[in-house]
């Protein structure tokens, strides 16, 4: 897998490696903030849904979203996609020995550059989740101010001026919950710890009810999911405001993974990646 190529036009050989690093780091300059001076909305650690360039001479242009409510705040599934993206590639780039990474920079350089934006995008999900570890759907949603103190509270995902995301928060806890691991191995153990016990307390909220499907006739397995808000996409039932109990194939995946990546741990059983377990990929203790 490390030395695979693909051919592109005209034959050209490509690195998959050097893909991988160059999409990594075009999405932590341009998707991520790390509260650097960057603009007048540069807050450590929030994400942009999506980054515009010029096609003529690849400028960027600025930010942008679908899903989002604004190009200027976070969208919280983008940033727990994020949050989980770059926590898999820092235990992938690992397993990646050093020469294959010489092309791209060096594994410090690259590994570096993975650590500062898992840090800074799970920092910011600590920061705009709710107190059980479940985000509303977008961390700049204008209904947020109607919910008073709505940081420091469990969510309400039956309130009626914003949903909550609980795909969101699925997809997070396992991101929180690797680098979490990642940390640990590197003598890290505070800094783990405060990022496990965050991805274990979203997970415990998700795996019982109201979130935790018990209904033998609902299709799906995780509840409060939301797809696309702006567009309306969402079921909102009768006499409410605002989506709920609808479930999503990114939610219930992410959940059965979460869940399952926990019960391995708790049983001692080898670390699993996306990329193959603990024997193979060299994920032992460091």
């Amino acid at each position: 897998m490390l030395g695979q190529r693909l051919m592109e036009e005209q034959d050209q050989s490509v690195s998959l490696l050097e893909r991988l690093v160059q999409h990594a780091r075009a999405t932590a300059a341009f998707n991520v903030y790390f509260g650097r001076g960057r603009d007048r909305f540069d807050v450590r650690g929030r994400v942009a849904h999506e980054s515009l360039f010029n096609v003529a001479n690849g400028s960027y242009r600025g930010p942008s979203t679908q899903q989002g409510y604004s190009p200027f705040s976070t969208w919280t599934r983008g940033l727990a996609w994020a949050m989980l993206g770059f926590a898999e590639q820092l235990e992938f780039i690992e397993t990646v020995p050093e020469q294959a990474c010489e092309p791209c920079g060096g594994r410090a350089s690259i590994d570096a550059m993975l650590l500062d934006a898992a840090r800074a995008t799970c920092d910011h999900f600590l920061d705009i989740a709710a107190a059980d570890g479940v985000p509303y759907w977008d961390a700049g949603a204008p209904g947020l101010q109607s919910l008073d103190g709505w940081r420091d509270r469990p969510a309400d995902p039956f309130n009626q001026h914003e949903p909550v995301d609980s795909s969101a928060a699925a997809i997070a806890a396992q991101g929180l919950l690797r680098l979490a691991h990642v940390l640990e191995r590197r003598g890290s153990a505070s800094d783990a710890g405060r990022y496990r016990q965050a991805g274990l307390r979203a997970l415990d909220t998700l795996l019982a009810e109201p979130y935790l499907s018990v209904d033998p006739a609902h299709q799906g397995l995780l509840l409060h999911s939301v797809y696309h808000w702006p567009n309306g996409w969402d079921y909102v039932p009768p006499g409410a405001a605002t989506p709920r109990g609808e479930s999503s194939q990114w939610g219930d995946y992410h959940l059965r993974e979460a869940a399952l990546y926990v019960k391995r741990l708790a049983d001692g059983a080898p670390y699993l990646a996306f990329f193959g377990p603990e024997s193979d990929a060299g994920l032992g203790p460091a």
